[in-house]
């Protein structure tokens, strides 16, 4: 498979229900970080803004949201009814999307990628 060229072309390449999913989570990252830029990185669609926040990906049987490499740690509790990875979790096609705690991680995320900005800056 190629790399799609940006979000919409990747979302484009899976079914009609999927596709639904996947657009639920890219407007809930957006409403938690308007200001983040889309990109497509290691053929994912990604969020970035002061460097990437969180990605996202569409499989046969799941969703997977990948808020590396703090952001799985800091909502562990949270995250412990979904089958998770190094780095990843793995929300069912077959269930409701979290998207509350999705806006909370990727919250999180904008607020740890500014700290650490900051503190590159002093």
């Amino acid at each position: 498979m190629k790399k799609p060229a940006d979000i919409d072309e990747y979302i484009s390449g899976f079914p009609p229900e999927t596709q639904k999913l996947l657009e639920q989570v890219r407007a809930t990252i957006r409403k938690a970080a308007p200001a983040a830029e889309e990109v497509i990185s290691y053929a994912m669609p990604a969020f970035r803004l002061n460097g990437l926040l969180v990605f996202f990906a569409g499989y046969k049987n799941h969703i997977g949201f990948y808020a590396v490499p703090t952001g799985h740690e800091a909502f562990n509790r949270e995250l412990s009814i979904y089958k998770t990875g190094k780095g990843s979790v793995q929300f069912p096609l077959d269930q409701p999307l979290p998207l509350k705690l999705i806006k909370r991680i990727v919250k999180f995320r904008v607020e740890e990628n500014k700290q650490r900005a900051k503190s590159k800056e002093g």
